[in-house]
């Protein structure tokens, strides 16, 4: 499955016509024509959002720019959009007006209205918008409508004591309640033709005069993976389930898990010999990183998988999984394998060294001791690299002191962000995993606009938690630009240079 946000175009019109019947059937199949949505493109083109689900528009968000103080909250639809004409879009305006957002039916399970009420969030910031407004409708409210107002229909849903399938959504997402419109969509008899007038406030809004916040900020999500027994496989999802859907409400890019995680699930097996158990644990690697992949564009977070065992012609390796929010996978698989790694385990090492590209720009990943060898993120950097993933696991806290110390080396030396996730705990009854350190971080480099020790933040040592970061990219730019050092600039290529062979 491939999932990709974008602008909507005109030879969008056939798939995007069969979503709308199906997602407004109880609106009697009523649908914007071709001509429409037309006009609208040729008015407003960003701010005509879809999603397509392996090449196929499956759901969509379209809106207008209005100058709000010219409407007020006693507007209907018909006003709003100039009698479905669009003649109301200002692009002087200071609002952005939502009119339309649905997802096909067949489609609901993904969140992708999520990603698009994100997106219209992000173009909002973007164009310097005070806020976000829309007539929400309430298609639950037919069946309280003998017993109960709209407001008070409305006071359930905000204290969840009822369910709205629109509503709910609109509340979780930040919008709040202004106030209820009446007569707001005839037709609508699920929701009695009462609408919420729904509103998301801008909080970057700077005024008429002032642009957006420009910087381009990537939200970083860190598992400090607490090792425990688990006695099922659903257990183990559950708390993987649980630290993506936390990151992922506080809206993260990224979240990562440790190297080597899953190996709780070892202890079914710990009546063989390490080598063998760790290849019967490979067995399952295939099914966890399809459910991972699943978490991922469920909850619209990339997830750098930790690392897990995996056999590829009888070779075990130690391997990692960008599972993309777009729903791609990539592997890494680590490239130098350690003493115990090979003589418990008989892991060899990968060879494939390469950038990722994500929708937050090009990371790197290595796996714990990899990090210690300086050439791979330089080579990374070379190719663009602007954060670098170490998922790790180190029993001692010297092991831990390496991987920390040439992490730290490894953003300084590569003008770049690293971000380190370690596990932590006892895991008895599971041979050649007792004990474990660490204290997961994210790093910077070190200069001017940078914290002073170099630290972004970091978690406490050996303590089940999650680490969430900002990291701003454009601070990368200027420090490859204007630093007091350019270390990447000034480097001798003539004197020596760090080559992939293969």
């Amino acid at each position: 499955m491939n999932i990709e946000l974008r602008k909507l175009t005109l030879e969008d019109y056939n798939d995007l016509k069969e979503s709308m019947l199906q997602a407004y059937d109880t609106l009697g199949g009523q649908i914007w024509s071709k001509q429409t949505i037309a006009k609208l493109l040729k008015l407003f083109p960003e701010g005509q959002l879809c999603i397509a689900v392996d090449d196929k528009v499956v759901a969509c968000s379209l809106s207008i720019i209005v100058d709000y103080d010219e409407y007020g909250d006693k507007h209907t639809y018909e006003m709003i959009t100039g009698a479905y004409t669009f003649s109301t879009h200002d692009p002087n305006g200071d609002t952005l007006y939502g009119i339309e957002i649905f997802v096909s039916p067949e489609y609901r399970g993904l969140r992708l209205g999520r990603r698009l009420y994100e997106a219209r969030k992000e173009l909002c910031e973007s164009l310097n918008l005070k806020s976000i407004i829309a007539g929400g409708r309430i298609p639950g409210y037919h069946e309280y409508a003998d017993k109960l107002s709209p407001r008070q229909y409305i006071d359930k849903v905000k204290s969840k004591e009822l369910y709205d399938p629109t509503l709910t959504f609109q509340l979780s997402n930040d919008f709040h309640v202004r106030k209820v419109l009446k007569n707001y969509l005839p037709g609508d008899h699920e929701s009695k033709e009462f609408a919420t007038l729904i509103e998301w406030n801008n909080i970057y809004y700077q005024g008429v005069d002032a642009s957006a916040r420009s910087a381009k900020t990537i939200r970083i999500g860190l598992v400090q993976w607490q090792m425990r027994l688990f006695p099922t496989m659903e257990s183990f999802y559950e708390q993987v389930e649980f630290f993506v859907d936390a990151v992922s409400g506080y809206k993260s890019d990224f979240i990562m898990f440790p190297e080597l995680f899953n190996t709780p699930l070892l202890q079914p097996y710990n009546h063989l010999p390490e080598m063998e158990a760790m290849r019967k644990l490979a067995e399952l690697t295939e099914e966890i990183v399809a459910k991972i992949q699943e978490y991922a564009v469920s909850y619209n977070v990339n997830v750098i998988s930790g690392s897990m065992p995996i056999l590829d012609n009888n070779k075990l390796y130690n391997a990692t999984y960008l599972c993309h929010r777009s729903g791609k996978t990539e592997e890494y698989r680590k490239i130098h394998i350690t003493p115990n790694e090979l003589k418990y385990y008989g892991m060899v090492g990968g060879d494939k060294i390469k950038v990722f590209d994500t929708d937050c720009g090009k990371i790197g990943i290595l796996i714990c001791y990899d990090v210690e060898f300086p050439e791979l993120s330089r080579i990374y950097a070379d190719q663009g690299m602007q954060i670098l993933f170490v998922p790790f696991l180190t029993d001692t806290q010297n092991g831990y002191t390496r991987v920390r110390r040439c992490a730290q080396a490894r953003a300084i030396e590569n003008e770049c962000y690293v971000a380190i996730a370690g596990c932590v705990g006892n895991l008895p009854k599971v041979n050649n995993m007792d004990i474990q350190f660490a204290q997961s971080a994210v790093f910077t480099p070190s200069d001017f606009a940078f914290p002073t020790n170099a630290v972004k933040a970091e978690t406490t040592p050996n303590t089940e938690m999650m680490l969430v970061v900002d990291v701003d990219l454009h601070l990368l730019d200027e420090l490859h630009h204007f630093g007091t050092v350019k270390i990447l600039k000034d480097r001798r290529s003539d004197l020596y240079q760090v080559k992939l062979l293969k």
